[in-house]
């Protein structure tokens, strides 16, 4: 057991290390300013036309999920394609990492938020320590709700949402893996559309950041089930 968790922790670490946020902070650099994004934008399509078609982005594992897949490498960027990277960018000693979505046909430049993967690194190391996840009730298809209260934590721990500006409750898989719950947000951002539209969605993530630059990067997909209700899906990776 000694070796399964020093197994666990070493790869939690390798995964992890990229999104350990800098102690000092900019001021200004935990907003995720149009004006910055769209700087990017324009690195990005630069050096595409430039390199007839390649993207600038990190090499990471094929299973990756698909809002954090397709990183931005700013390395490739620097000094040709743009002056100075933008404050907010965890390269330059802010809270989000540059991603790109649409690679195939419209390659756009969104961002998330690495203090999520704080807050969840936080969280399985308590997992660790517990020597496994306290579920404390289904709450959709292999979907649990966490007993906060058996890792120590005396509220439990939720993440402000970047479109509603909910609090967000935190839940797991049934393998353990923590994700962040936006189905209230759903629910919120849905109860006006027209239901048939959004009824054959194999995934409602988009609604929550149409108008936004931020995706959701630590969710699973959701759809809408035969009942009207909304439902989690099995997370997918990127193509």
């Amino acid at each position: 057991m000694t070796k399964y968790l020093l197994a666990i922790s070493a790869v939690l670490s390798l995964v992890l290390t990229g999104c350990m946020l800098p102690s000092q902070e900019r001021a200004g650099n935990d907003i995720a300013y149009e004006e910055q994004i769209e700087s990017v934008q324009s690195a990005v399509e630069q050096y595409q036309e430039s390199t007839g078609g390649l993207l600038p982005i990190k090499t990471v594992e094929n299973d990756t999920p698909m809002y954090r897949k397709y990183q931005i490498d700013f390395s490739l960027l620097k000094p040709r394609f743009m002056a100075d990277l933008p404050g907010n960018a965890y390269e330059n000693g802010g809270v989000f990492q540059y991603t790109l979505l649409d690679v195939e046909e419209n390659p756009t430049v969104y961002v998330f938020d690495l203090r999520v993967a704080e807050t969840i690194r936080s969280l399985q190391i308590r997992i660790q320590a517990n020597r496994g996840i306290p579920f404390e009730g289904q709450v959709g298809n292999n979907m649990y709700s966490i007993d906060f209260s058996q890792l120590g934590y005396d509220e439990d721990p939720v993440v402000t949402s970047p479109y509603t500006g909910n609090e967000l409750p935190l839940v797991a898989r049934g393998d353990g893996t923590v994700y962040v719950d936006y189905i209230t947000d759903l629910y919120q951002l849905t109860q006006d559309m027209d239901q048939s539209a959004i009824q054959d969605l194999e995934d409602l993530r988009p609604i929550l950041f149409e108008g936004s630059r931020v995706v959701p990067a630590y969710s699973v997909p959701y759809y809408i089930g035969d009942d009207g209700e909304i439902k989690y899906g099995q997370e997918e990776t990127g193509s």
